[in-house]
């Protein structure tokens, strides 16, 4: 199985761990846009941490983060939810141009912040907002855990335009398991040694195996992971409503009707005159569906 993320422990410790891979999912997304490869780097690290961010808090919901730069690279956006479905999108600043050599990950978004938003389907909406402090992607999200969770959490990410990558561990707070008092430090030394090609070149149990020989290493099922869009003509819909009745009206007088397209998977939505005219008038009622 190529998309999938596999949940694992050391027994006798405090310690726990996630290691996933993408392939399939991650080609979905690049295929739906022409983002330089740089980007498609990034995004694909972005989409592995989304991934294990969403199993690590074990969120009933969506969750997504946001990286919301001043430079050349003024959004990167990736979303999770627990039927494993992902979706990620990038946004290059107006008039900018990305340098043609490879660069990185602070150079291309500059000063700014991340955004990680939890979505549960009961309960309050919560975000986190952590500043841009670290020289990586997941610098700045391990800041995140540090600060948000206050957890102990360390991550690794890797990404080539074809696979993507990430391990996370995390000590937990509840030491009354943890008969190895040195089992932190060890395994996050251990897992510094990982490379980006077996990151993403091998399969996730013979990476656990490199790493952790000598550990007492319990491994869960795998959960397989997919490329998903939420987007509906009913969200869509929802989305017009908030421009206003005058300026939906305005763009009708010009265009006739009101076309619109998911950013994320390009899926196009029509509107007539009529469908607009309904939602104004109970925007809380179904879209109607084009057949």
């Amino acid at each position: 199985m190529s998309d999938q993320i596999q949940r694992f422990m050391f027994d006798q410790t405090n310690v726990r761990g996630e290691i996933v891979t993408l392939a399939t999912a991650y080609h979905e997304v690049l295929t739906r846009h022409a983002y330089p490869p740089a980007v498609n780097e990034l995004l694909g690290e972005l989409l592995a941490a989304v991934a294990l961010l969403t199993d690590t808090i074990k969120l009933d919901g969506t969750l997504s983060i946001e990286v919301r730069g001043q430079g050349v690279l003024s959004l990167l956006m990736a979303e999770s939810n627990p039927g494993g479905e992902l979706r990620a999108i990038a946004r290059i600043a107006e008039d900018s141009h990305l340098p043609s050599e490879r660069t990185s990950f602070r150079e291309l978004v500059g000063e700014g912040q991340i955004v990680i938003t939890l979505d549960p389907r009961e309960g309050n909406r919560y975000q986190g907002i952590v500043a841009l402090d670290h020289e990586t992607l997941s610098g700045c999200l391990e800041a995140y855990f540090g600060q948000s969770e206050q957890l102990p959490t360390r991550l690794w990410l890797a990404a080539n335009g074809e696979r993507a990558g990430g391990l996370l561990l995390q000590r937990l707070p509840d030491a009354s398991q943890n008969q190895d008092t040195d089992a932190w430090e060890r395994s996050v030394a251990l897992a510094e040694t990982i490379k980006t090609e077996e990151l993403l070149g091998l399969e996730q149990r013979e990476v656990l195996y490199r790493l952790y020989h000598e550990e007492t290493v319990r491994v869960f099922e795998p959960k397989a992971l997919r490329f998903g869009c939420t987007c509906s003509r009913e969200r869509m819909a929802n989305a017009l409503v908030t421009l206003g009745a005058d300026e939906l009206r305005d763009i009708l007088r010009e265009q006739g009707a009101i076309d619109t397209q998911c950013h994320f998977c390009h899926t196009k939505y029509h509107y007539t005159a009529a469908d607009i005219e309904a939602l104004l008038e109970n925007p809380d009622a179904p879209s109607p569906v084009i057949h």
